[in-house]
């Protein structure tokens, strides 16, 4: 798929899917919050005039998507009013766009994916992959906009709650290949599904080293795959012992990027990050082992 994505300005930003990166590497969609109460980096981009240069600064590190959201997805927070939401999002999606950004939405309201693909937006990144708004499928379907699809049992106020499995990787590939089914009935195109197992969301840490373990068998479901494991909690309890409250957020990007080197030997399309200098340089270098040959060379 070749398309021009339209923006508010009426300038253009060509997209073509799937996306793919020339160096072979995962495509790597870079954290742009425009909350006040996000997890990982506590409203820093809450204003528009700061969100917007965080994505272009992400985009100059070496993003290939630029992910807006403006509803946090931590366990326990509050939704903000679809007002709200759009408020948030589209100075920021329209600004990013008209710079030639690719840029998703990550909303789980139909009505702000609808405004968001008018303002510029190229992907549509729901976190309930379309169970919270039952028109999703059918805006996604005559957009032919790439949808993720995330893992999902429940909103944020309660969803620790659901975090029970009989076996975390056959259910989250049983509950993502069900939700394939019924978004395909609904008119979405199976070639614009791209599927995320949802680190981090109806959980826990045992749950999130599992899947991460048998990626392999998400990316066995035929579709593109995204891993979003970035400054997530479970990430923070490596090496701190028990009763001890974890590393901040932002002292998990070294653990992010080793997950990301780790989804890309299983096979993930792509990675959702908050730092991509931090992630790049981990695949970079994993991808430069690799290919190394054993011939002796003169250089560096």
């Amino acid at each position: 798929m070749s398309r021009s994505t339209g923006t508010g300005t009426g300038t253009t930003t060509a997209f073509s899917w799937p996306l793919r990166r020339a160096d072979g590497l995962p495509v790597v969609m870079g954290v742009v919050n425009v909350t006040p109460d996000s997890f990982s980096d506590g409203g820093e981009w809450f204003e528009p005039s700061a969100a917007i240069a965080h994505g272009l600064e992400l985009r100059e590190q070496g993003a290939d998507v630029l992910d807006v959201g403006g509803e946090s997805t931590r366990p326990g927070a509050q939704r903000p009013s679809v007002e709200e939401e759009l408020r948030r999002v589209l100075p920021v999606i329209e600004a990013l766009t008209a710079e030639g950004a690719v840029v998703s939405v990550d909303t789980m309201r139909a009505e702000v994916a609808v405004r968001a693909l008018a303002a510029g937006a190229a992907i549509v990144n729901d976190v309930s992959g379309g169970q919270a708004d039952d028109a999703m499928a059918g805006v996604v379907a005559q957009a032919g906009a790439p949808f993720v699809v995330m893992h999902w049992r429940g909103h944020s106020a309660d969803m620790q709650s659901r975090a029970a499995y009989a076996d975390v990787v056959a259910d989250v590939c049983a509950e993502l290949s069900a939700r394939v089914r019924d978004l395909v009935a609904a008119g979405v195109a199976p070639d614009r599904l791209v599927l995320d197992p949802g680190f981090g969301f109806a959980k826990l840490a045992h749950h999130n080293w599992t899947l991460l373990r048998h990626l392999d068998q998400v990316v066995d479901l035929g579709h593109p795959v995204l891993v979003g494991t970035s400054r997530k909690t479970f990430l923070g309890r490596i090496g701190v012992p028990d009763g001890v409250p974890p590393r901040p957020p932002a002292e998990r990007d070294a653990a992010t990027a080793a997950t990301s080197v780790h989804a890309a030997r299983l096979g993930a399309w792509g990675v959702r990050v908050h730092s991509v200098p931090t992630t790049l340089d981990a695949l970079r270098a994993t991808a430069a082992i690799d290919h190394a040959t054993d011939s002796a060379t003169d250089g560096e």
